[in-house]
């Protein structure tokens, strides 16, 4: 299985990619020099993979090479963020 995690700019998104197929997103706004992530989503015939996982770390990976902050409004990515402290620097305010 071939895994891609792409920002989809024109869309503000990140996407997972398996096999050539989006199989999930992480949708955002750009505020300043924030990003807001508002929802993520998991195609439900890939769920249970790790793809959400793998696609919050890829996110918020990126935000903080752009040396963004990161609004968490998307629950997952919140969770994520809890259970992922190491990332809990990105989170503004």
């Amino acid at each position: 299985m071939s895994t891609e995690v792409r920002d989809n700019a024109a869309e503000s998104r990140f996407e997972i990619v398996v096999d050539g197929t989006v199989a999930g997103f992480a949708a955002y706004r750009v505020r300043d020099d924030a990003l807001i992530f508002t929802h993520t989503e998991v195609d439900p015939g890939h769920e249970g993979q790790g793809l959400g996982s793998t696609l919050a770390a890829a996110a918020l990976d990126a935000a903080r090479e752009r040396g963004a902050t990161v609004v968490p409004r998307c629950a997952f990515i919140k969770s994520y963020i809890e259970r992922h402290p190491d990332y809990q620097d990105l989170v503004a305010g």
